[in-house]
Formats: C-alpha cells, sequence, structure tokens
C-alpha cells in the first residue's frame, strides 16, 4: 500500500480503557480507520460483554464480538500499583486515552486527566459516562434503556396510545460512540496546531437530548409536546408503515407532489385533488380520515405487489426485513455489510462491516475479535520493551 493511500489513521495509537458498548464502538471505529487500539481488560473475566450470552460461538459472545475487532487485547490489573504503571507506560506512547469508568474513579487512581495530562501533555483523553463529569448525575452508571427514558426518547418510541418502548438496539450508547469518534478526530487535528491534547467529555444524556433533532425543536420553539405516533411521523403524512395482506411494508410523501404520484400509484389520484389533503398541512390535519382510506387500499394486495408498484415511482418506500432478510439483501451485500474473517480459536467468524467506504484513504481489513489478554506478552516485550522474565513476573504476581 502505497503512502497515498494508507490509513487515515496509521500510526495514531489508542488506549482503550472501555467496556460493554459506547466506548468499544468508538475505538472499534478508530481501528477501522488504521488506529492501532490496545483494550484493556480485567485479568480472568475481561470486558463484561465477553459474558453477554447466549448465543455464543464456541467460547466467544456474538455481543463481544459486533464491537471489538481489529484491536489488542491486554489484561492487567489496574487496582495494583504496578498494573498502574504499565498503563501509565502506555499512555505515554498513546495519542489517545478513551475511559468509561463514573466519573472521578480514574483520577483516585491517579490515572485521571489531570494526573495524566500533566505527565503527557500530548494525550487526548476522552470520557464517555452516562450523565457528564460534572453536575447533580455525575455519579450514576450510565445505561442506554435508563438514559432514553430521561433523554426524552423513549417517551416519543413505541405505538400511538401505547405504552413507550425501547429501540430495538442501544442507540443513544451508539451515537455517542460516534460523537466521541468525531471528537477525537477534531482533537487531533487540534492537536497538530497546538502540540497539546485535550480532555473530551462524551455522555449519553448529551447525545440522547441533542438527537431529539425536529421533535426537539418543535418544543423549545413552538410549545408542542412530543408523542408517540408508531411508526409514523408527527409533521409528515403519510410516512409510516402500512399492512399488506401478507406483511408490512413503508411508504411516504414528503411533498405534495409525490402525494400525487402516490395516490396514483395505488389507483386512487383524485385523493390527491381532495381539499382536505392539498397540501402537507391538510394531510396533517386530517390525518386519521386519510391514513384510515391508505390502511384499506394497501391491506388488498400482497408485499410484493406494493413493492413493484412502487419501485420506478420515486416515491420513498421499502419492506420491513428480518434479520434473514437484511443479511441476503443484494444491496446490503453489494455494500461490504457483510464479511468473514480468520479467527484464531474459531476458523472463521462473521463482522458486519465499516458503514463508509474512501476513495483514497481506505479502512483497513479487519481483524478478529481478539480473545483474551491475546496480546499481553506481545505489546509488553515489543512496545514497552520488557523481558521476557519481567512479563513472568508480572504473571505471577498476577498483575497480568
Amino acid at each position: 500500500m502505497g503512502a497515498g493511500n494508507e490509513p487515515p489513521l496509521k500510526d495514531v495509537r489508542v488506549l482503550d480503557m472501555t467496556r460493554v458498548l459506547a466506548g468499544p464502538y468508538c475505538t472499534m471505529l478508530l481501528a477501522d480507520l488504521g488506529a492501532e487500539v490496545i483494550k484493556i481488560e480485567r485479568p480472568g473475566c475481561g470486558d463484561d460483554t465477553r459474558s453477554w450470552g447466549p448465543p455464543f460461538i464456541g467460547t466467544e459472545s456474538c455481543y463481544f464480538m459486533c464491537v471489538n475487532r481489529s484491536k489488542k487485547s491486554v489484561t492487567l490489573d489496574i487496582k495494583k500499583p504496578e498494573g498502574i504503571k504499565l498503563v501509565k507506560e502506555l499512555a505515554a506512547v498513546s495519542d489517545v486515552l478513551v475511559e468509561n469508568y463514573i466519573p472521578g474513579k480514574l483520577s483516585q487512581l491517579g490515572l485521571g486527566y489531570p494526573e495524566l495530562s500533566k505527565l503527557f501533555p500530548h494525550l487526548i483523553y476522552c470520557s464517555i459516562s452516562g450523565y457528564g463529569q460534572t453536575g447533580n448525575y455525575a455519579s450514576r452508571a450510565g445505561y442506554d434503556v435508563i438514559v432514553s427514558g430521561t433523554g426524552g426518547l423513549m417517551h416519543i418510541t413505541g405505538p400511538a396510545g401505547g405504552e413507550p418502548c425501547k429501540v430495538g438496539v442501544a442507540i443513544t450508547d451508539m451515537s455517542t460512540g460516534l460523537y466521541a469518534v468525531s471528537a477525537i478526530l477534531a482533537s487531533l487535528l487540534a492537536r497538530q496546531r497546538t502540540g497539546r491534547g485535550q480532555h473530551i467529555d462524551c455522555n449519553l444524556l448529551s447525545t440522547n437530548v441533542a438527537s431529539l433533532a425536529n421533535i426537539a425543536s418543535n418544543y423549545i420553539n413552538a410549545g408542542q409536546e412530543a408523542q408517540r405516533f408508531g411508526t409514523a411521523h408527527p409533521s409528515i403524512v403519510p410516512y409510516q408503515a402500512f399492512k399488506t395482506s401478507d406483511g408490512y411494508f413503508l411508504v411516504g410523501a414528503g411533498n405534495d407532489s409525490q402525494f400525487a404520484v402516490l395516490t396514483k400509484s395505488i389507483g386512487h389520484p383524485e385523493l390527491s385533488q381532495n381539499e382536505k389533503y392539498l397540501t402537507n398541512k391538510d394531510r396533517v390535519q386530517h390525518r386519521e380520515e386519510l391514513l384510515a382510506f391508505l390502511s384499506s387500499v394497501f391491506k388488498q394486495k400482497p408485499l410484493a405487489y406494493w413493492l413493484s408498484t412502487f419501485e420506478e415511482s420515486g416515491i420513498p418506500h421499502g419492506p420491513i426485513n428480518n434479520m434473514e432478510q437484511v443479511f441476503s439483501d443484494p444491496q446490503v451485500l453489494h455494500n461490504g455489510l457483510l464479511q468473514t474473517i480468520p479467527h484464531p480459536t474459531l476458523g472463521e467468524v462473521k463482522v458486519v462491516g465499516p458503514a463508509v467506504r474512501y476513495s483514497g484513504t481506505p479502512t483497513v481489513p479487519p481483524m478478529s475479535p481478539p480473545l483474551l489478554g491475546q496480546h499481553t506478552d506481545q505489546v509488553l516485550t515489543q512496545l514497552l520493551g520488557y523481558s521476557q522474565s519481567q512479563v513472568s513476573d508480572l504473571r505471577q504476581a498476577k498483575v497480568i
């Protein structure tokens, strides 16, 4: 690979002191971009998600596999002075440290940002927490489903008139990981100018509230309280799932001309001339009546018929796929989102590929999620210069 098309984060080293989802997702995305990610895990048990199953593939949990590809696993006990010393030695030769401990916990061990920044001013230190590093909620443990309630997401998720629901994946965790990635990249750029690292405070609550988008704007500007709409939209009609004779599909009309095309496609062009439905504002006002009519039309024919009907229409539409259908979808496969990679004990494993493609700075070919402690000896001897006997002594003392 020539210098012109090397991964964008080649030569960036990340010390990963995170576990579960938000932090590991962040550091995995950095690994995809070419960063060397050294994952610190507790001896004996490792990241919590190593035990989150079934399902397992052999001895490895599917959950752990999903956010830990292309990392190196080093086991060390940060409750022991020798473990703290090792973290400092690794921080000295790293560009970025990412952690998701309860705020203040690492400072008690001399490993917080105030302590490490004095020793290593170049270090970019990213803290991921539930509610932020300061404030009344700072000491609370951060869990996606709890924060999605506090932050308003659960209030707007679920069927109209029904109970609040959680989103099917921990989307607040993953969005926080994405925010952390962009903050780390911005900090690397800033360090090119200043030579200094900085502290990044990423948290689930701020991510959740910042992601409320139009729902937040509707309330803070127009005083409109949010409600649950199921698959529907508070400000666009129609824009939701409809039941067909043998399944569900999604279809929407984002403007008046699209609505005219939609009504013609279903054989009822007169709807777009009805004064109740002339504009989106009219359609929102007469939502219930219009949706009842459309529902009665869509349930008369099977899913395949409607997908075919709208295929060339320009109208946004699509099926509601299960996992089997997602991972056999031709566009999903074309985009490289299903990849098979070799694994040291399982032969091969499958991972979801990176979501973004680059024309000149490619993502790295994925490596398998590491076995617990797989790279401890390699990192200590090759990166920190420890002798094999020193490593043996650390293992004997249960530091690693």
